[in-house]
């Protein structure tokens, strides 16, 4: 109760004082003292955030809610509303980044989550043959004897046909699935030799839709804008949330070993032990979770 009672004044009488205390002081507007002192990525860009969604001019409000195509004009517009001159490049140009980032993360959820809607089709032709994709990348040594399958499982599918599993991540879990294979297939085929080891094995595909899960639930939740505004200066793109899944799937099966589990029966507690440590990796405002970056390190 206390709690709700101080957030409530601060934010309606505390933080509009101070805030015209410290633009007294500094001669500078909020989004202008974010801007000069943040460094760019994350830290610049959800301060910027913060800033817009907790103001109450309604033009910067609905400025987080920009679609990229009007950018510009909000930039143009959200000078002109805290009186900032034209001349001042510096501030215009690191505000039209912070809002790309902010609404491009927008976007890219919605793509995520389109194509997540996605049902797998056996009678898409497209759908078929990234799935042949993903046996050719991963067994290219053992030829697929037939669409439907025992051998499926030998990468770690439940049953003769994989269209079932991809039921919760529709066509986004083979997507992710394939990309890991195609940009990484050393490691991909490392992860897959792993997952097959005689006590500490699990199901490699499965687990790998399991997540696509994680990432997707990260994703929706905001949890991944730090990581994706310190990458991307600008639109992120469907391709950074695949590099981000690309991660999850080679740090997991590092972090099951390091674990040594008793059994695959116990999966989920390890699987949300590693989801927590994810997050937590993710508070972070310098964060950058990449194979690539990981690979410098």
């Amino acid at each position: 109760m206390l709690a709700c009672l101080w957030g409530f004044l601060y934010s309606s009488y505390f933080r509009f004082w101070l805030k015209w205390i410290l633009r007294l002081l500094t001669g500078k507007c909020e989004l202008q003292r974010v801007l000069d002192g943040s460094k760019a990525g994350a830290q610049r860009a959800l301060g910027i955030e913060h800033s817009l969604k907790s103001s109450k001019n309604k033009v910067l409000r609905n400025a987080v809610h920009v679609d990229e195509a009007d950018v510009d004009k909000y930039v143009r517009d959200i000078m002109k509303a805290k009186k900032i001159q034209e001349e001042d490049t510096g501030f215009k140009t690191n505000l039209h980044i912070s809002l790309l980032q902010i609404s491009g993360y927008t976007k890219l959820y919605l793509n995520v989550e389109s194509l997540r809607k996605v049902p797998y089709d056996s009678d898409d032709k497209e759908h078929e043959e990234q799935l042949i994709e993903l046996w050719t990348l991963l067994m290219p040594q053992e030829k697929l004897k037939a669409r439907i399958s025992k051998q499926w499982c030998d990468i770690g599918f439940q049953g003769d046909d994989p269209k079932t599993d991809f039921r919760g991540m529709g066509l986004l879990g083979l997507v992710n699935l394939v990309y890991f294979s195609k940009h990484y297939t050393n490691e991909a085929r490392e992860v897959l030799s792993h997952s097959n080891h005689p006590k500490l094995g699990y199901s490699y595909a499965i687990v790998g839709i399991n997540l696509t899960e994680m990432a997707y639930s990260l994703l929706k939740s905001g949890a991944l804008k730090s990581h994706l505004y310190n990458m991307v200066s600008g639109l992120p793109q469907m391709e950074h949330f695949h590099q981000f899944y690309c991660y999850l799937v080679y740090e997991f099966d590092k972090f099951w070993f390091e674990e040594e589990p008793e059994s695959i029966m116990h999966f989920n507690h390890y699987r949300e032990k590693f989801h927590e440590k994810i997050k937590g990796l993710l508070l972070d405002y310098n964060v950058v979770l990449t194979l690539q970056n990981r690979k410098k390190h």
